[in-house]
């Protein structure tokens, strides 16, 4: 929480002290060249685009998909999904806050050479240089992909579109009718940032103990302890060599997906290699974190409270930082536990987690049975998702979804559940809401976790080189999935998984097994649509009465075709005369 409030406050420092590149000084303000001398004002161009990302809080965007809707009507990606989504509204975009970063790392790349880093240190002050210029390079890729996944899309005449590229500080005197850069251009800027980061940067921030562990290109300039100073433990957190790799993972899937991938130059082999790269170094499958899908939850309560000075837990590769809260559990708890219960998982969603078997549950010999349809689940089910008499919160209540039973039935009172369900995932079930005895408990936000690697390269690398290939690794799609549903607790063997051998139905495979390991972390929306895949499946629910279920319609998706590929800001385009993506 210390360094967290240090780089809010850092950041603070660094808009009231740009006011100045862009405006005339006001006596006292300090300017550019304030940065000279002073290190900690230039770090703060850096800490700005931290603080920027897009990566602090969970989105629940979830809610603008099949997976879930939420019984706030305000909501935007509720109003996203029922038609009142515009270039106008967009709850979405990125544009604005992704270019005000890059102007800040901009202006950071340009003037890093002037500025005094270390006034003490062998070569401590070029090292200080190399690693803030490489963390901006690697923000800078980052936010050119959250760029493109939210406004890159195909012009009216055919064109596959990124964003203007700018590699360069605007100022007053700058040319801000830029037009857009191809896609494939923006994704070969990514690319160059990224390698330019890797160049720079450690792989982890961690503590040496010797001279013979001095990185070759700073051997003989510098010391242990000058080393450790600037690339040691204690900027755990900020991006490194590792987390560079990761980053490169989700831009080469992103644009070798089926609604990129006929314009950028990216093919499902190199997706499937730059995800194995980084999870070669963990020893592959082998290096999959057995509590990878409960990472969050009341019963790994040791190991997130253990978690402190930047230390990872084995499921993630880059977190924000730990602190001790209770906003998730206050927006969705139900209600009979002082909760607001925002988010409803949908029976979409529910149906989607197959027997513990592994059979679909529309398969013959999965054992559904629709009269008792949450009974010999995958037990993701249950860990994810509140049913009808489930257990949860720190007393283990029942929670009662049936219409008529408590405040906790379908659409008892406003803060009901829509759907017949309530939110687990994410959530610290030994924090106590009641007012009469409420806590506090440990939360962090992952920014990477190795899950989504492992399902990144399956999908790679089964498009690639289909369910058994394994390019130049050590392992293949199957083998990913399979480690993933044993762990998950699926029974073994697996028959179904051994029952799949052709491309598509291990992509329908995977593209499950990722909707289940990553729902309500913000992946759906944009899964959804890179894969080309509908949009406008409505969302279901359930209605319980007399001991049966009910499935039906809760809410409609109003998506035109052309949503597929979010919009420009309104006001961008009118500016800077930008081509807006088809249909907008």
């Amino acid at each position: 929480m210390k360094r967290g409030l240090i780089y809010i406050i850092a950041a603070l420092v660094v808009f009231s002290g740009c006011r100045k590149i862009l405006s005339p000084a006001d006596e006292n303000n300090r300017g550019l060249s304030d940065i000279y001398n002073n290190a900690a004002f230039a770090e703060g161009l850096v800490l700005n685009g931290y603080v920027r990302l897009p990566l602090g809080s969970y989105t629940m965007n979830d809610v603008a998909t099949d997976d879930a809707v939420s019984n706030d009507p305000n909501n935007g990606y509720r109003q996203m999904a029922t038609g009142k989504w515009s270039s106008i509204n967009n709850p979405v975009d990125q544009y604005t806050g992704g270019f005000a970063a890059i102007q800040y790392l901009n202006i950071l790349l340009a003037q890093a050479n002037k500025v005094v880093w270390a006034t003490t240190g062998q070569y401590t002050n070029e090292m200080f240089r190399d690693r803030m210029m490489g963390e901006a390079y690697g923000l800078r890729g980052l936010f050119m992909y959250y760029l493109l996944q939210a406004h890159g899309g195909w012009s009216p005449d055919g064109k596959l579109l990124g964003v203007p590229i700018l590699t360069v500080a605007q100022d007053g005197s700058s040319d801000f009718k830029i037009p857009r850069n191809s896609f494939a251009d923006c994704i070969k800027q990514i690319y160059h940032d990224l390698d330019s980061a890797a160049l720079l940067l450690p792989l982890d921030f961690e503590n040496i103990a010797q001279p013979t562990d001095i990185p070759a290109k700073y051997a003989n300039k510098t010391t242990v302890a000058d080393y450790n100073r600037v690339f040691g433990a204690y900027d755990r957190q900020r991006v490194t060599a590792r987390i560079v790799k990761g980053i490169r993972a989700k831009v080469s899937l992103l644009a070798a997906s089926p609604a990129f991938g006929q314009g950028s130059g990216v093919t499902w082999d190199k997706a499937a290699d730059d995800a194995a790269s980084v999870l070669d170094l963990i020893g592959g499958v082998s290096g999959m974190a057995s509590n990878g899908d409960y990472w969050y939850a009341s019963k790994n309560s040791g190991e997130i409270n253990a978690v402190s000075s930047g230390v990872n837990p084995k499921e993630i590769l880059w977190r924000a930082n730990v602190g001790d809260g209770n906003n998730l559990e206050k927006d969705n708890y139900p209600p009979t536990l002082y909760g607001n219960g925002r988010v409803n998982p949908t029976q979409n969603l529910v149906d989607a987690f197959p027997m513990a078997n592994g059979y679909p549950i529309t398969d013959p010999s999965s054992g559904y049975d629709p009269t008792h349809p949450y009974t010999n689940r995958d037990p993701r089910l249950a860990l994810y998702i509140v049913t009808n008499s489930s257990k949860m919160g720190p007393s283990g209540a029942t929670i009662l979804t049936q219409p008529g039973s408590t405040n906790d039935g379908l659409n008892a009172i406003s803060t009901s559940t829509r759907t017949g369900y309530y939110l687990r995932k994410l959530l610290r079930e030994d924090v106590n809401l009641n007012p009469a005895n409420i806590n506090t408990q440990r939360h962090y936000v992952p920014y990477i976790r190795y899950t989504e690697l492992f399902l990144a390269y399956a999908e790679a690398a089964n498009e690639a080189w289909g369910p058994d290939g394994m390019g130049s690794h050590a392992y293949s799609a199957r083998q990913i999935v399979a480690a993933l549903r044993k762990r998950a607790g699926i029974a073994q063997p697996d028959n179904f998984l051994a029952s799949v051998s052709s491309k598509d139905d291990m992509r329908a495979l995977i593209h499950n097994e990722r909707r289940l390991e990553l729902c309500f972390e913000g992946f759906r929306f944009w899964d959804l649509r890179r894969w080309n895949a509908s949009i406008t499946v409505p969302a279901n629910g359930v209605v319980i009465s007399g001991g049966a279920y009910t499935f039906g319609l809760v809410e409609p998706r109003q998506y035109a075709d052309y949503m597929n590929y979010g919009p420009l800001p309104y006001n961008d385009v009118l500016k800077e005369n930008l081509v807006q993506n088809k249909g907008w």
